[in-house]
Formats: C-alpha cells, structure tokens, sequence
C-alpha cells in the first residue's frame, strides 16, 4: 500500500483509494465501511470503505474474509493483496486522519468528538464513492454509537440507498471485514514508517501496541516527552493518558491573571519553573535529569537565551 502522499505531510489527513472497476459503475454495489486505530494514543486512525458489485458477493466470500483485529499482521497483509487483485470489481478508498487533527479537532474551542470525527469520515468515504461513479446500492457498517440513531442520519443523508448498522459488523458481512483490512494494513503501514518532523533522532520504534494501558506505550510517551513543548505529532495529545503525563512531568505555566488559592500557589513553587528553561546555557534538564538540546523551536528561529540585556 503506497502512503507516500500521507508521509509526506502526516500532520494533516489524506484520502487515498484505488481505481474504480467499469463493473462498479454499471451494476447495483454494495460498500461496506470500518476503522482501525480508534483507541489509541499513539498515530493516525483511519477509516476505509470497500464496494463491489451485489452480483459478486459470493466471490468475495470466497477470499475467506475476516474482521481485522482477529487475523495477524502477515494475513491481513496477505488478504489485502488478495483484494487488490480483484480489482476487476473490487475498489476501495481510505481517510487518514493525522493524530494531529484529532487532537486539535478535539481540543479546539468548539468541541468536535471522536464520534463526531468518525460519522464525518465515514460520511466523506461514501459520497466520494458516488461522486467517483460507484452504483451504490447498499452500505453495511459497524456502529459509533447507537446503531439505529447512526443508521437513521445514514439513511437521511443518503436516501435511495438501504444502510444497515450493527455492531460487530465486521464480522458479519464480508464487504466490512474488506473494508477493516483496507483500513488496518493502512495503519499499520503508516504507524510502522512514521515520519517525525520533530527530527528527533533515532527513535525508538518500541512503542507497543499504542494503547493506553499497554506498558511499553506508557515507556514511550515518558521517554519523549519534551518538558515544555510535549509530544511529537505522532501522539494524540487529547487523549488523558497523554494529559496526565504532560501534567505530573512537564513544566508548569502560569498565568498572572490567574486567581490561585494558597493550595495550588503551594503545588507550584514544586514544580519547575517555566523560566528556568530560558536561562542562559545550551542545554536543559529533561524530566529524568538527563540534558538535551535545545528544542528546533529554537534552533529553527536561531534564538538563544540570554542573561543579561
């Protein structure tokens, strides 16, 4: 799967999709729509959407599809190759939403949820497919969600076309399960040659699974995590687990205008002071005391820090 027009700006989200087989523009299709990369802190998510013709149902059961979290990594590797081959009636297409704009969606002034986020996606992939010619007959998707309340703005948005939402639809009817693998290799492909802006170095792929709980994630986000400026963009700062750490290991800002009682005056005069990171000198002390460069905030802008006016 070629990410390059993704990897090339993975601060903001792409669309990518295959060519549209004849066939789908003359018989009545089915399209099928799912995510990967919901609930993770960690990279983007994406949804996919994947159609062929109602008539070819029973040849695309014949792939042996699955939903995506049940398989391996090489199967579904295996299974996505196998879809792109049938390109002679079987078409798909993806968004991928940067974590980047997830965050900044979510914590903008009006709020947009993850639900939101995700009816909006879903909603683009199918218009895109009838914009690019796709008969579209029926779509099948897993629910965010009430499943009855999804299915009613679906099928008020797209009248003609019967919608069916169920939980664990991925499982249930093959063109989703297409659709989870289309969404989850892209994913896995993006997660696995992020590019960091932040020119970071060499870092430490190890990050696990990216979900919260997982202990190797929570490693990862302690390690990279910039004392005043963060994360890097390839984590959802949205997300608590990523506000927690950021407010029990990072510098404390304070505003002057700020009413503060004695107990958080007292809480901090503990923390390091944001000024402290303004001194005069190169390097700064990072949160395990161990020093680093200045952040490319600074080197970009060619500031340095001076102790005298």
């Amino acid at each position: 799967m070629d990410l390059k027009e993704f990897e090339a700006d993975n601060s903001v989200s792409c669309r990518l999709a295959s060519s549209v087989p004849d066939i789908c523009k003359t018989e009545a299709c089915c399209l099928g729509i799912d995510e990967a990369g919901r609930g993770p802190v960690l990279g983007p998510m994406v949804y996919g959407i994947c159609f062929c013709p109602v008539s070819k149902k029973d040849d695309l059961k014949e792939l042996k599809l699955a939903d995506s979290k049940t398989l391996t990594e090489a199967q579904r590797e295996e299974l996505f190759i196998k879809l792109d081959e049938a390109k002679s009636f079987v078409g798909w297409a993806l968004q991928v939403l940067s974590p980047n704009t997830i965050s900044t969606s979510m914590l903008q002034r009006s709020k947009y949820n993850l639900n939101a986020i995700s009816h909006d996606a879903a909603i683009g992939l199918v218009q895109f497919a009838l914009d690019s010619g796709v008969h579209l007959k029926e779509v099948f998707v897993d629910t965010v969600g009430p499943a009855e309340k999804y299915q009613d703005k679906l099928s008020q948005r797209f009248p003609g076309v019967e919608v069916t939402v169920r939980p664990k639809a991925d499982s249930l009817f093959p063109i989703v399960s297409a659709a989870s693998i289309c969404a989850k290799v892209a994913r896995d492909h993006a997660v696995k040659g992020w590019n960091f802006p932040e020119q970071m170095g060499d870092v430490d792929a190890d990050y696990g699974s990216g979900y919260p709980n997982d202990p190797k994630t929570k490693a990862w986000m302690l390690k990279y995590l910039d004392q005043v400026f963060g994360y890097p963009q390839f984590v959802r700062f949205s997300w608590s687990t990523a506000q927690t750490l950021l407010d029990s290991k990072a510098v404390a800002v304070h505003w002057d205008d700020d009413e503060e009682d004695g107990e958080k005056a007292a809480a901090r005069q503990n923390n390091t002071s944001m000024l402290s990171f303004f001194k005069a000198g190169s390097k700064t002390s990072g949160p395990q005391g161990n020093t680093h460069q200045p952040h490319r905030f600074f080197t970009e802008r060619r500031l340095q820090s001076l102790d005298t006016l």
